[in-house]
């Protein structure tokens, strides 16, 4: 039984395409890449030497110097974009008295959690000795550390937890937030994703499992040609980090307090493709029937989609089996709705790019654009739907889904409906 209507009130964002929702958007818009050479570390002597980093982000702009210290990259993240959505849902004052706030949970997904902190803590034993181990390192790694500070930072007492299922986690855990206010448990929950994997380690296990492209052409104008999804090309993923950050309420209290409400979180489906810990099922079944379901609970006709974010990675086997669920759900009608992969820009934000992809979701049905995927050159006689091939289309929307398929198994898809 479907509970009282859930709406998104605040959204924030840390991208490689830039340290703001707008700037993020504006720049997908534009089609522009994220990608560039690895800076975050040495990356000279290995074979992947790009990444979709978040570019020129100051931490000391969100919190102190020292609590920056003591925090991993995607916990700094998670609350520069927390600080955004927050003050966007007018949560940040007195507006929503104190006595509340055990109604406010936080649902902030990683897939990771701190790379990073965890790397040098390991490299600190080896050279210097375990007494020499940060005390700071177990929350600086531990993958609920980011919602466990948001909750501490603004003093939001409900549940705070993190959702960890891969690419899918952020997804799976806005998912979380929305059964969370359907149940009546709470009444607003912060809810997200946060990454920070572009380390040695992190680039080193994605690339010996042939996940990442190696790809360093580039265009007249120096943008890398890399990644390019459902591109008859493609050749991997280009790894990226970064935070997004929404703000999900009770509509009766969005209304109440006065605030903007963005878009209708419509639903949310899960799923499980019980087939192999990396590869997705070649037929989509899997993610297919999360796409199935998530229609159904969400009182949505086939008909009536206007527009899919899709994962859409730039692997052999993800853009193919997503390709293949997406026709199995609507049939001929598959050929009539536009699919595009903002990956082809953000690079793959692992645990976050789930929640960046829902924002973009929003923006797009607000401002009646579809953001585009870029490299697309070379048509895959398989991969043969409209992926509004690399300039942003106009497009008036009012219902978009976003996928996210993640290692494991996990099929993840959501539903963001304008309000009416």
């Amino acid at each position: 039984m479907m509970g009282e209507r859930v709406v998104i009130t605040g959204i924030g964002a840390i991208s490689p395409l830039g340290n703001t929702v707008e700037d993020s958007w504006n720049n997908a818009l534009k089609g522009v890449s994220g990608i560039a050479p690895i800076t975050l570390f040495d990356a000279q002597n290995y074979q992947v030497k790009i990444a979709a980093e978040v570019k020129n982000f100051k931490p000391d702009l969100y919190m102190s110097e020292k609590d920056a210290r003591r925090r991993d990259r995607y916990q700094n993240l998670a609350l520069a974009a927390a600080r955004s959505a927050i003050s966007q849902a007018g949560l940040g004052d007195t507006k929503y008295h104190g006595e509340n706030f055990h109604r406010i949970g936080v649902v902030i997904s990683s897939a990771v959690g701190g790379l990073a902190t965890l790397s040098e803590g390991i490299n600190t034993i080896r050279e210097d000795g375990p007494r020499r181990v940060s005390p700071f390192l177990i929350p600086m790694l531990m993958v609920n550390g980011a919602a466990g500070l948001i909750a501490i930072e603004f003093g939001f007492q409900g549940p705070a937890m993190s959702v960890g299922s891969a690419c899918a986690s952020s997804s799976d855990g806005l998912g979380v937030a929305w059964m969370m206010l359907q149940s009546g448990m709470v009444d607003i929950v912060i809810a997200g994703g946060s990454e920070a994997t572009i380390t040695p380690i992190g680039i080193s296990a994605f690339d010996r499992l042939g996940a990442l492209s190696r790809n360093q052409e580039v265009d007249l104008k120096g943008n890398y040609l890399t990644p390019k999804p459902f591109d008859r090309n493609r050749d991997g993923l280009v790894m990226g980090e970064g935070a997004a950050i929404l703000v999900l309420e009770r509509e009766g209290l969005a209304r109440a307090r006065g605030v903007d409400i963005l878009a209708e979180f419509a639903g949310y489906s899960a799923t499980s493709d019980a087939y192999h810990i990396t590869a997705p099922t070649p037929d989509g079944a899997g993610g297919a029937q999360a796409i199935r379901n998530v229609l159904e609970i969400s009182c949505i006709q086939p008909d009536e989609v206007d527009y899919i974010n899709a994962h859409g990675t730039a692997t052999i086997l993800n853009d193919l089996s997503e390709t293949r669920a997406i026709k199995s759900v609507f049939g001929k009608q598959a050929y009539n709705i536009p699919v595009s992969s903002t990956k082809s820009m953000t690079g793959h934000m692992m645990g976050a790019t789930a929640a960046l992809e829902a924002i973009f979701s929003v923006l797009a049905i607000r401002d009646g654009v579809i953001p585009p995927t870029i490299n697309y050159q070379n048509p895959d006689p398989e991969c043969d739907l409209d992926y509004v091939p690399n300039k942003a289309r106009k497009h008036p929307m009012r219902i978009v889904l976003s996928n996210s398929f993640g290692f494991g198994g996990h099929n993840s898809v959501i539903a963001i409906r304008q309000m009416a």
